[in-house]
């Protein structure tokens, strides 16, 4: 099974709006070892992560983060090791238009 290491996605959502940063093809299993989210503002803002199994409909249990601050200009990254299956979506949400995210992993198939 091969292995191919890489940014799995990167997005730039709107504000408070659910945003697919990226869904594990079929026939593939991901790891996931980090996600950042930058902050471009002068002021402080907040972002949400969802991983919706199998596509399923976002929903309070699939939130891994929910609402953390990140401060003005500044990167949270987030060191995570998650396993994700075929179809499985990573959900994104910022408070403001001025968060970017960026996931890196490895794809298996």
């Amino acid at each position: 099974m091969p292995t191919t290491y890489k940014v799995l996605g990167q997005s730039n959502p709107a504000a408070t709006t659910a945003t697919t940063l990226y869904t594990v093809p079929s026939a593939t299993q991901t790891v996931v070892s980090s996600i950042t989210i930058a902050n471009q503002a002068s002021t402080a803002a907040t972002f949400r992560i969802a991983i919706r199994v199998a596509g399923a409909t976002l929903a309070a249990a699939q939130y891994i983060a929910y609402d953390v601050a990140v401060g003005a200009a500044d990167t949270t990254v987030l060191t995570l090791g998650l396993t994700l299956g075929a179809t499985d979506i990573i959900t994104i949400y910022g408070s403001t238009a001025t968060l970017s995210f960026a996931a890196f992993g490895s794809e298996i198939s």
